[in-house]
This record gives structure tokens, C-alpha cells and sequence, in this order.
């Protein structure tokens, strides 16, 4: 079969297409997959161009989707011809969070799914939505789940409820979905005006540049009549948290799910402990999550946005390259 390793030095340049053995038929408690599609993620990112230290050797991507071609014993759950995808730790099934890092993660810890079959733990897996293509399905491993988690499982979302949402990448559309299916109130930032539109189109009720108005917290909480915000999924983290915490109400919660605004800055504690806020920092979610989730996008119906560029495991360097230049919208998929 056909893999994409990460070189001994790794970077976008040295990513290898290569051939590799099939993997070995499914043991007792295992599931055979075909892989059909994988989706980009800042962490694949992060480990593709060796911010994470070297992998030599190691096939990335830590989402898959495909179809079961082989079930071993004791597998009740899976068939043959079942649509899966992965889950982003194989090994947190519920719960509270295992203390392992990321040292089980597929892409990172361990061989990722930038391949064309494995053989995994069936818990390994879950069942994709009903009506999903595998694009779509691939998409849902670490940014849906982590939207999921910090607006559903840990920030305990109502209707009613306004959620503030940054930038057009994957998590923050999925936030976005997902707070519009539970009937919140939904403020987007961006510093494109053309990609807000493109939020609006998807149901957000508020827009905000934030390039062209650095005091965008301040313009949050005035959009909700004084009173603040009640959920904030932070992708920036860094110095902009600081705006982040503006905007949220006395009570407030924000999930701090990203660096991409730097891995410190000073932050305005003594408001934090003014208004009480709840500051959770999470790392996507558990298998529970994921199937949770998976029954509510059975329930609603939302799909997921996808690029319109579509790339193949040849060309994954060149989805990064577009994933570095943040040019895209939505995730950005490999069809394998």
C-alpha cells in the first residue's frame, strides 16, 4: 500500500509518498479499515514541519475516514462495510483525560492514517454520521470534536446562549454549526471581510473584523447589550486573550483550544477574577465525545465545510503550504 513517512529531518520538503506492507488481518478486538480520506489539522501541521521534534519514519495525520473491510473477534460493534472514523485518542474512551500526552496519537505518538489501510482497535474508531461522505466524515476527528467538547461537554451549552467564535478555520466553523443547531446567538471575528461573509452565510448574527478594530471585546460585549458573551472558543490564546476576556460576561466561559496568537502573553488577571470566569483548557476529546456528537449531527443534519481545493496523499506538502498561507476556508481535505 501507499504511505506518506516524515524524513529525518522533518519539514514539508522531506514528506515521502512511499510503499509500504499491508497491514496484518485484525486480531481479536481489532477492525481492518480502508482508508478513503484524511483532513489537516494545526497539530498535523505542527508535526509535518518538526515544531514537535523529529518523527523520522512516521506516517502523519491523525484523522481518518474509511470503510471496514475486516472485523476480528469479539468486534460487536463494527461490520463489514461500515463507515468509520477515527477518534484522536484511541485510548481515552470516557472520562476524565488520560495522563499520556501525546504520546498515543495517530500522526504523532504513533503512525497516522496519511496511508491507504490499517488495522486498529475497533475503540480505535467510531461510527461516521448517517448521510456523511468520507470527506466529510474526516473532518470531524479533531476539529468537530474539539468544538463539540468545549461548547457542548465542558461549556454545557443552552439555547439562548451567545457564543463568540475566532476566525474560519475548522474548529471555529464547526463552533459556529454547533451553536446554531443548539439556537445560540453566534459573534464571528475575522480579519477578512470576505470570510466573514462567508460566516454570516452560514448563520452567524454578528461580524467583526478584528484588523480593522483592535478593541473587538469591547465591540462583542456592546453587540450583546452590555452584558457579555457566555461562551468563547479561543483558537489565538497569547496576547489576545486578553480581548477574549473583555468580551465575556461576569460568569463567562472560555475553552482555550489554540496557540496560533503565541504560547504566552500578559493577561488581565485581576478582571478574570472580577467577573469569575471559567477558563478551560482542553485538548480535542474522548471517544464518548466523538459518538455524542456523532448522534447530534444524526439528529441535526449540519455537514461540515470543506475547501474547495482538494488534495491526494502525492500532494499532501501542498496542502499544508495552503494551510500555512490561511487561505483557505473551512478544513481542507487528502482524498486517499
Amino acid at each position: 500500500m501507499k504511505v506518506v513517512r516524515i524524513g529525518n529531518v522533518p519539514s514539508l520538503e522531506t514528506l515521502s509518498l512511499v510503499e509500504a506492507p499491508n497491514p496484518s488481518q485484525p486480531g481479536r478486538g481489532e477492525i481492518s479499515v480502508e482508508l478513503k480520506a484524511s483532513s489537516l489539522n494545526y497539530h498535523d501541521y505542527i508535526v509535518c514541519k518538526g515544531f514537535a521534534g523529529p518523527r523520522d519514519g512516521l506516517i502523519p495525520m491523525s484523522d481518518g475516514a474509511g470503510v471496514v473491510t475486516a472485523v476480528g473477534e469479539g468486534v460487536s460493534e463494527f461490520k463489514v462495510g461500515d463507515h468509520v472514523v477515527s477518534t484522536f485518542f484511541p485510548e481515552w474512551l470516557d472520562g476524565e483525560p488520560l495522563d499520556q500526552g501525546f504520546n498515543r496519537v495517530p500522526g504523532d505518538g504513533i503512525d497516522g492514517y496519511a496511508c491507504e489501510q490499517v488495522t486498529r482497535a475497533a475503540t480505535a474508531f467510531t461510527h461516521a454520521p448517517k448521510g456523511y461522505s468520507h470527506a466529510e466524515a474526516a473532518t470531524i476527528t479533531c476539529a468537530g470534536v474539539t468544538a463539540w467538547r468545549a461548547l457542548v461537554a465542558d461549556g454545557k451549552l443552552i439555547a439562548g446562549s451567545t457564543v463568540l467564535v475566532q476566525g474560519t478555520g475548522g474548529v471555529s466553523v464547526f463552533a459556529l454549526q454547533i451553536a446554531k443547531a443548539m439556537g445560540a446567538t453566534v459573534i464571528a471575528t475575522s480579519s477578512s471581510d470576505e470570510k466573514l461573509e462567508r460566516m454570516k452565510a452560514l448563520g452567524a448574527d454578528h461580524l467583526i473584523n478584528y484588523k480593522a478594530d483592535p478593541n473587538w471585546g469591547s465591540t462583542a460585549r456592546k453587540l450583546t447589550g452590555g452584558r457579555g458573551v457566555d461562551h468563547v472558543v479561543e483558537i489565538a490564546g497569547g496576547a489576545v486573550m486578553a480581548q477574549s476576556i473583555t468580551a465575556a460576561r461576569v460568569g463567562g466561559h472560555i475553552a482555550l483550544i489554540g496557540v496560533l496568537g503565541g504560547y504566552q502573553g500578559d493577561l488581565p488577571t485581576v478582571l478574570m477574577m472580577a467577573k469569575q470566569l471559567r477558563v478551560v483548557g482542553l485538548t480535542v476529546g474522548s471517544r464518548r465525545h466523538q459518538q455524542e456528537m456523532v448522534r447530534a449531527i444524526d439528529a441535526n443534519g449540519f455537514h461540515p465545510v470543506i475547501d474547495e481545493r482538494r488534495f491526494t496523499l502525492a500532494t499532501l506538502a501542498d496542502a499544508f503550504r495552503l494551510q500555512e498561507s490561511a487561505a483557505h476556508f473551512g478544513k481542507i481535505v487528502v482524498d486517499i
